[in-house]
């Protein structure tokens, strides 16, 4: 394994995902036993699901899973699509560098590819997932660019500005970052929505950003970017994901302000608000059962698959396809329902 550029980092990385895991394991428990009456066999009927890409993507009902946070892709069956074989570079991101929170897997590993194959080199900032970040640097690697790994939790301020800084001394400059790392835990019951689950999903989700975009900033030159990930329990709430939806509600608005503010810097602000997508965060959060039929609510009757995804990251950070964009929340969530 490559040696990482943030050991220090690395020890505060494995406690906080003890404490995802700790906040998670008495709602699984509860949530398990409204299962048990069900039958574990029963996989429910495939769904008639749009196919409208460059390949077929699977579609619910997906094999029963659950793991422990923060997740591992390697672990996830069917393996994410990520690597996005139909598209070609174009060079859109030609020698700029951009740091990636939630590298590791599914949407960020999937746009670190790209970036990669458009010419850039990636900084990959994940928790402690050191396999599956080892994955993403490989990745990167055969597109022939640089790839340097920071294991560490964006909710520390001291971290942020270590990865930023540490992003520039290794890959030389930062054109790009991309503020993509979450924690989402759902609770069916409101009262089990713990002070201690509310400020964690806070912490990484609105501080996490906060951090990174403050420390990117006095490095970001004229023409660079910054691209959030929101989600479409931002813009359409979601009754089990009280705290998340609200901080990406947050994020689209600190997105938008953050834009308008960074105008005069040069900077472009935009976000990216994806629906379900097949990455370790969902298998992580919901119960096996939810897992089966994940996506199939969506009016395509599938998730994304994280390169369905990332080609739009590609789109807002380039200066050659989004120079006139800044302020905007894009949401790809295969489909409104009309109602």
């Amino acid at each position: 394994m490559a040696e990482t550029q943030t050991p220090e980092f690395e020890e505060t990385g494995d406690r906080v995902a003890q404490a995802y895991r700790d906040i998670q394991a008495p709602l699984d428990a509860k949530e398990e036993r409204s299962f048990q009456s069900e039958d574990a066999g029963d996989e429910g009927q495939k769904s008639q699901a749009m196919q409208a890409g460059a390949r077929p993507y699977p579609a619910p009902p997906f094999p029963r899973q659950h793991q422990a946070k923060p997740g591992e892709e390697s672990k996830l069956d069917p393996q994410p699509m990520y690597d996005a074989p139909y598209y070609k570079g174009s060079g859109k991101l030609q020698d700029k560098v951009a740091l990636i929170t939630g590298a590791d897997s599914g949407i960020g590993r999937s746009v670190a590819v790209l970036f990669a194959r458009e010419g850039a080199d990636v900084a990959i900032a994940y928790l402690n997932e050191h396999e599956d970040a080892e994955q993403t640097r490989l990745a990167v690697e055969l597109e022939g660019r640089r790839a340097i790994l920071l294991p560490g939790d964006v909710a520390d301020p001291e971290y942020a500005r270590s990865a930023v800084e540490k992003t520039v001394a290794e890959l030389g400059r930062l054109d790009v970052l991309v503020n993509n790392a979450a924690f989402q835990e759902h609770v069916t019951d409101f009262e089990d929505l713990t002070e201690e689950h509310f400020d964690r999903t806070l912490r990484t989700n609105l501080y996490g950003y906060f951090h990174m975009a403050k420390a990117a900033v006095k490095h970001l030159p004229n023409g660079g970017s910054i691209i959030n990930t929101g989600s479409v329990t931002g813009l359409l709430g979601n009754k089990d994901l009280l705290d998340y939806s609200m901080t990406k509600g947050g994020i689209h608005a600190f997105t938008r302000s953050l834009a308008t503010h960074l105008v005069k810097k040069g900077i472009r602000v935009n976000a990216v608000a994806p629906g379900p997508v097949w990455t370790p965060l969902n298998p992580a959060d919901k119960m096996a059962p939810q897992v089966a039929e994940f996506g199939s609510q969506t009016p395509m009757k599938r998730a994304a698959q994280p390169e369905e995804i990332a080609p739009a990251y590609v789109f807002l950070a380039s200066p050659q396809t989004a120079s006139f964009i800044t302020g905007e929340i894009l949401p790809i969530i295969g489909g409104y329902t009309g109602g």
